[in-house]
């Protein structure tokens, strides 16, 4: 099997012109399957580009959320518009919402949106302030004790739903795909090719996720995990354990890219 891997493909920055030759660029991988790493678009276009992509690629497409898609909106209500999506259209399966997708005999995925949970780097004296923290309804209007709080239920979010499907799935298949959009780890967080510092690793890296990946794969040296995940728009390959690899795509706005051809034994 062969699958094609993309993320922070920002659509909502293209014309409809761009939209269409990425979407042929996609189809002509020729890969069984597309894994989308989140930020598609924002809120009130998300629909309509994974839609558009479906229809164009005529592809599976298992996709994850980031933050600018909940943009304009509210994380919930979005979320919940995805399941009434992928119920009418059949190619598309949102990871957050599933449990796990046999790929291969030996091959499983899973997937989850993630979030910055505020747990790495020095939350309390980083000079950072994202417009996730203005243009996403649950996390505006809060203050910075507040804020710390909402964004460590979203990260404790993610990581309960791993730490629920990937025990099973580490039984059955002999390698695990995960694909998620925030990096688990300070060591996968590139841009412009270093790693978060303390200012920006607050809101660039999900600890809880990090932490449950970590404990599962430490139980199970026999299995192999790899990551793929976005956020920072910077390219890195990070290798915390021994059966743990995480792969982090780089982007640019205006120009969405395949990451990598992924071949799934």
């Amino acid at each position: 099997m062969r699958a094609a891997w993309v993320t922070d493909i920002h659509l909502n920055f293209l014309s409809a012109e761009q939209v269409q030759a990425f979407c042929a660029a996609l189809r002509a991988e020729n890969p069984d399957i597309v894994l989308v790493g989140g930020d598609i678009a924002e809120a009130d276009t998300v629909e309509w580009y994974l839609k558009t992509m479906a229809a164009d690629i005529q592809r599976p497409i298992y996709f994850v959320l980031g933050n600018h898609d909940f943009y304009q909106g509210s994380i919930p209500t979005v979320r919940k518009s995805m399941d009434g999506l992928c119920r009418a259209e059949s190619r598309l399966t949102y990871l957050s919402h599933v449990g796990c997708v046999k790929l291969t005999d030996t091959t499983g995925l899973v997937g989850h949106d993630g979030w910055g949970d505020g747990r790495l780097g020095d939350y309390a004296n980083s000079t950072v302030r994202l417009n996730d923290h203005r243009l996403i309804r649950e996390l505006s209007g809060l203050d910075r004790s507040e804020l710390l709080a909402r964004l460590k239920r979203l990260g404790d979010e993610a990581a309960d739903h791993l730490r629920a499907v990937l025990p099973p799935v580490l039984d059955a298949y002999e390698r695990v795909i995960l694909l998620t959009h925030v990096p688990p780890f300070v060591e996968a967080c590139w841009h412009e090719g270093k790693t978060a510092d303390d200012n920006w690793a607050p809101f660039f890296t999900c600890r809880a996720v990090g932490d449950v990946l970590l404990e599962a794969m430490t139980k199970r040296p026999d299995r192999q995990l790899t990551v793929l995940c976005g956020h920072a728009h910077g390219a890195g390959r990070a290798r915390l354990l021994p059966n743990l690899e995480v792969l982090t795509g780089r982007a640019e706005y205006g120009a969405p890219e395949v990451q990598c051809l992924l071949d799934i034994l």
